[in-house]
């Protein structure tokens, strides 16, 4: 038998594999393509103090390396989500972890708050990152104010916190550690990359926005030099994000320093992703003679 398992703070999720907030949902869209309750461990969409529309359209462009997006967070509310989403979610056998984010400090010990005697929670993901809203990076771009931000809602839940980081930055790792001193279990990295795309036949921007967040497998080496910055210089588990398609690219981030792996992008045109990465997984360790996968976690030969 191949032990897949991993620590996160306090929680041992049976397998390193997770959802990237935003790209599965509140999972029970995906119910038809993968079994949820296999899946290490579900982010859900980000949800705030109050509904939000999101931003205006064109908000998505698909780009030949991955996808450009400036969706702006729209979601039902928190008091919305914990009477619509929550009973679903509720029935599942794995962990799931609400992706929260405020539109200032409070907006996240708020939501937090709120979801504390909500049944079904493992733990919350700060989404301090968000490059498509006002403020959105601001908590995560000066470190003060993340480990502010951290320390406040530590005050409020005895349930793992993950804070999830932006690589837009001078030092991802001084963030990291002001989140770790702040009271986080974990952090997760990386959020999407600024970027933007010119139509030339109209010369304009093809958001709404101008800029976005750009993801996909094309940031996967940008994601995986900060990963491996933050497990270099923090003693909380990095949870890697960015450009994971596959097992290989997943075992990267692993040897890199990574404890668990978030699969994004790859959601929106392989639904399975997850299901398919758990599987190359186990046989990469069958093959290679591994026992326990998390052997391997910051195994790289510098």
């Amino acid at each position: 038998m191949i032990d897949l398992s991993v620590q996160i703070g306090p929680l041992t999720l049976k397998n390193p594999v997770m959802t990237a907030s935003g790209t599965f949902g509140y999972a029970d869209e995906f119910v038809d393509f993968c079994d949820l309750n296999e899946i290490g461990g579900i982010i859900t969409k980000t949800v705030t103090p109050q509904p939000r529309a999101g931003n205006a359209p064109r908000r998505i462009v698909e780009l030949p390396y991955g996808m450009l997006n400036s969706i702006g967070l729209p979601n039902v509310g928190i008091e919305n989500f914990i009477l619509e989403k929550m009973p679903f979610l509720q029935t599942l056998k794995t962990h799931i972890f609400i992706n929260v984010a405020g539109t200032d400090e409070e907006g996240f010990a708020y939501c937090v708050c709120r979801l504390e005697d909500v049944a079904g929670i493992s733990g919350y993901e700060l989404n301090y990152s968000c490059p498509n809203v006002k403020h959105g990076t601001s908590f995560s771009s000066d470190a003060r104010i993340a480990e502010r931000v951290t320390r406040n809602v530590r005050k409020v839940t005895a349930r793992p916190v993950i804070v999830k980081l932006t690589p837009n930055v001078t030092s991802i790792a001084e963030i990291g550690r002001a989140c770790e001193n702040g009271g986080a279990d974990a952090v997760s990295a990386i959020n999407t990359v600024v970027g933007m795309s010119v139509d030339i036949k109209t010369r304009k921007p093809r958001l709404s926005t101008i800029i976005g967040g750009y993801s996909g497998p094309a940031i996967k080496p940008i994601a995986l030099a900060k990963v491996f910055e933050l497990a270099q210089n923090l003693s909380i588990p990095v949870i890697a994000i960015g450009g994971i398609a596959c097992a290989g690219d997943a075992l990267e981030f692993l040897v890199a320093g990574a404890t668990a792996f978030q699969v994004g992008t790859v959601n929106f045109h392989e639904p399975n992703a997850t299901m398919k990465i758990k599987k190359d997984l186990e046989f990469y360790c069958q093959k290679n003679n591994i026992v326990k996968l998390m052997d391997i976690v910051g195994s790289i030969q510098l």
